[in-house]
């Protein structure tokens, strides 16, 4: 697996990760709010086809360690996205819609695999509009998914925005390349 997610095409990043398991837990993380929370964002998704999905991002309450560092994004905290789900084939895929109240829809995908005792996850983000949104986006779930596996190992994740910032810039740099 790749250090960095990858660029497939002109609007579509791809992430994969190897995460302690077991797959109905790393399922657990993807679909429900409370856990959902300690990674990414709260917010419920309703477990169907076509049922509403709500992420309710708040970074400083990822890690309880201090973060010094400012948003430097537009979904920085007290952003909430709403989003619709295109596949839900529990627990090994999960797709939904991705910011459509902010006019630039996208879609994103969570594809999981049992392989032993660890999960391999799939994040592939696709219709992002920009290079910029791009960047964004591949260093923003890199971030997420690196909190994901220090919960998931019961590790103390580090504060988000620092970590972000530093990721970005390294996003900027290979997408310039």
């Amino acid at each position: 697996m790749n250090i960095h997610g990858k660029l497939l095409d002109e609007q579509t990043v791809r992430l994969e990760r190897l995460l302690p398991g077991p797959i109905e837990l790393v399922w657990a993380y993807l679909t429900e709010s409370e856990k959902r929370g300690k990674w990414l964002a709260t917010g419920e998704t309703e477990p169907r086809v076509g049922g509403k999905v709500e992420l309710h991002f708040n970074h400083d309450n990822l890690s309880p360690e201090q973060d010094s560092e400012a948003p430097s994004t537009d979904c920085g905290d007290d952003t909430i996205h709403y989003g619709t789900v295109t596949k839900y084939e529990p627990p090994y895929r999960l797709a939904y819609t991705w910011a459509e109240n902010t006019g630039s829809t996208s879609e994103v995908m969570f594809e999981l695999e049992a392989i032993g005792d660890q999960v391999k996850l799939t994040i592939t983000h696709e219709r992002l509009p920009d290079m910029e949104t791009i960047v964004g986006v591949s260093a923003g779930w890199e971030t997420h998914v690196a909190i994901m596996a220090d919960c998931l190992a019961g590790i103390t994740p580090k504060p988000f925005w620092g970590v972000f910032n530093k990721i970005k810039t390294a996003y900027e740099n290979l997408y310039a390349a």
